[in-house]
C-alpha cells in the first residue's frame, strides 16, 4: 500500500518512476532489437543499463552462427572466459588466417561475416619473375603489401577459399589501382610509367561456387569515365570491381569459392596495375565496404 520511501519527492508525495527503475531483464529485452554501438551507447545512461549491455543473453543474439569457428582461428587463451561482448568486440577486429594472408571479421553494426584475401594468397602468373611483377610495401593495403605489375603479355590471376560462412548473400570484388604510387615529404605522389594496354581489351572477372553458381563482369580497367563510387577517375584510385555475388544456405558446412582475372589476348601487352585483395561481403554493406568504412 501506498508508495515506498526510495519513490517519494521533497514534498511525500511519489516521484515520477525514472530510467533507473526499469528492471534489468526488461532493458536486456529492448537490447535485443539494437544493434551493438546503440547498446554501447545506452550503457552509459545507469547501472541497469550496464548490465543489461554486458548481458550474455544479449550479445548472444548478435554473434553469427558460426562464431566459434572464427574463434577457432586464434589460439583458444585469447578467447577462453570471455564473455559474449568481448567475444564479439575481439571478432569485430581483422583475425588472420593462412599465414596472415586471409583475414575474417565482424562487422561491427551487424555482426555480419566479411572476408579479405591478400593478393599473395592467390595464383598470379609470373609473379616469381622480378621483370613483370614485384612487391609493394604500403600502408594503403590491409596487408601492408600489393602486387605491382610492370609488364605482361599474359595477365591472369585466381585464387580460392573454403570457409563455413553463415548464410547470407554474398558480394566479391577485387581492389585494384592503376599506377604506382608512393609518398614524398608526406605527400601520396603517383606513377604510371608502366600503366598501358587496358584500354585496349577488357578484363574478365569470374567466380564460381562449389555448388555451381556463377557470375562473371567485362570492363575495360583504363575507362575515362569517373568510379561512380566517389566520382573519382579510376586511374590513381583504388577501386572496388564487383564480380557478382553468391548464396550461402547454411545447408552446407563449408563454401568453397573460385574467383579470378584475367586478360590473356596475347597480341600486346599491358602494365602498371597494382593488385590489393579480394574483399567478401554481405552484399547489403558493400556501400559502407566502397566508402571505407569496413577497412
Amino acid at each position: 500500500m501506498g508508495a515506498s520511501l526510495s519513490n517519494l519527492g521533497s514534498n511525500g508525495s511519489a516521484a515520477a518512476p525514472g530510467l533507473g527503475d526499469i528492471p534489468e531483464n526488461c532493458v536486456a529485452r529492448v537490447f535485443l532489437h539494437l544493434t551493438p554501438p546503440e547498446i554501447c551507447n545506452l550503457a552509459r545512461l545507469n547501472s541497469s543499463f550496464r548490465g543489461a549491455a554486458s548481458a550474455d543473453s544479449v550479445w548472444q543474439t548478435k554473434l553469427p552462427t558460426n562464431y566459434q569457428d572464427l574463434l577457432d582461428l586464434m589460439p583458444a587463451e585469447r578467447y577462453r572466459n570471455l564473455s559474449k561482448k568481448d567475444i564479439f568486440a575481439l571478432l569485430s577486429r581483422p583475425v588472420p588466417f593462412d599465414d596472415g594472408n586471409k583475414e575474417v571479421w565482424l562487422d561491427r553494426v551487424t555482426g555480419r561475416v566479411c572476408m579479405s584475401i591478400s593478393a599473395k594468397a592467390m595464383s598470379i602468373t609470373g609473379i616469381d619473375d622480378r621483370r613483370y611483377w614485384t612487391w609493394v610495401p604500403t600502408e594503403e593495403s590491409r596487408f601492408n603489401t600489393v602486387a605491382y605489375l610492370q609488364q605482361i603479355w599474359w595477365f591472369e590471376v585466381d585464387g580460392e577459399v573454403s570457409f563455413p560462412f553463415p548464410a547470407d548473400i554474398y558480394t566479391l570484388s577485387f581492389r585494384l589501382h592503376l599506377g604506382r604510387f608512393s609518398k614524398r615529404l608526406g605527400r601520396r605522389v603517383r606513377n604510371y610509367e608502366h600503366t598501358h594496354g587496358w584500354d585496349i581489351k577488357p578484363v574478365k572477372f569470374e567466380l564460381s561456387t562449389m555448388d555451381g553458381q556463377r557470375a562473371s563482369f567485362e570492363c575495360c580497367l583504363d575507362e575515362a569515365e569517373p568510379d561512380d563510387a566517389h566520382g573519382n577517375q579510376k586511374c590513381g584510385h583504388w577501386v572496388d570491381y564487383k564480380v557478382g555475388e553468391f548464396i550461402v544456405r547454411g545447408s552446407e558446412p563449408t563454401t568453397k569459392v573460385r574467383f579470378s582475372m584475367k586478360q590473356i589476348d596475347c597480341t600486346h601487352s599491358k602494365g602498371g596495375l597494382c593488385v590489393d585483395s579480394v574483399f567478401i561481403i554481405p552484399s547489403h554493406l558493400r556501400e559502407r565496404t566502397r566508402s571505407g568504412i569496413l577497412k
